[in-house]
């Protein structure tokens, strides 16, 4: 039961960590200004309250259009249940596909599957602000919620702390093989260099 607190605890950690990275990259969403029209957005005025199911499509130019974003570009699904109430949607949100992100290794693009389940939950009310995490308030007078910066928050939460690519079936590394040699090249004069022998000599005393 510890070790699962502590697994839980290192994931949420994670995801903090993630989520702190991803404000910076928030600006051009809350700013209206991308082009991704209405296509995100969840027209909700004149809905009965129940369940309604929206099918989300993510492509390339979604990401495109954030500056210094991690994800290059993607093919991603995202199927929305909402439970309308009164005064509150509760949306439930299945996310599956792939996305495209630099190698850690050797900094080459490569494809990533990422697939979870996130909830939020909005609310009306006098104003917008952030209740909690996962519960948003828009002001009563609104007629769609734009669920983009969500989405873009949710798919980077999606990712592996480490992206490399994976090694084919003979066990190669799928790494760029030049940007690997060079790296290995740099490695064998960083050992070969006395200087750092003499450093690691000053260190010990």
């Amino acid at each position: 039961m510890l070790g699962g607190s502590i697994t839980d605890a290192k994931i949420e950690g994670n995801r903090y960590l993630v989520f702190i990275k991803l404000i910076f990259n928030f600006a051009d969403f809350f700013s209206g200004n991308l082009n991704h029209a209405d296509q995100y957005q969840i027209a909700f005025s004149g809905l009965h309250p129940g369940t309604h199911t929206f099918d989300f499509q993510i492509g390339d130019t979604f990401f495109e259009q954030v500056k210094d974003a991690e994800i290059t570009g993607g093919d991603v699904s995202v199927i929305v249940t909402m439970v309308k109430e009164e005064r509150m949607m509760d949306l439930h949100l299945a996310i599956s596909g792939k996305v495209s992100v630099a190698c850690d290794r050797c900094n080459e693009l490569m494809d990533v599957e990422v697939n979870g389940h996130e909830r939020l939950i909005v609310k009306l009310g006098d104003h917008y602000y952030e209740e909690s995490e996962d519960v948003q308030v828009i002001p009563d007078t609104s007629h769609q919620f734009d669920l983009s910066p969500f989405l873009y928050e949710y798919i980077h939460l999606l990712l592996p702390i480490r992206r490399v690519h994976p090694e084919d079936e003979s066990g190669k590394s799928e790494c760029d093989p030049e940007i690997i040699k060079k790296l290995k090249e740099l490695s064998e004069r960083h050992i070969q260099d006395p200087r750092w022998e003499v450093l690691n000599q000053l260190k010990k005393k």
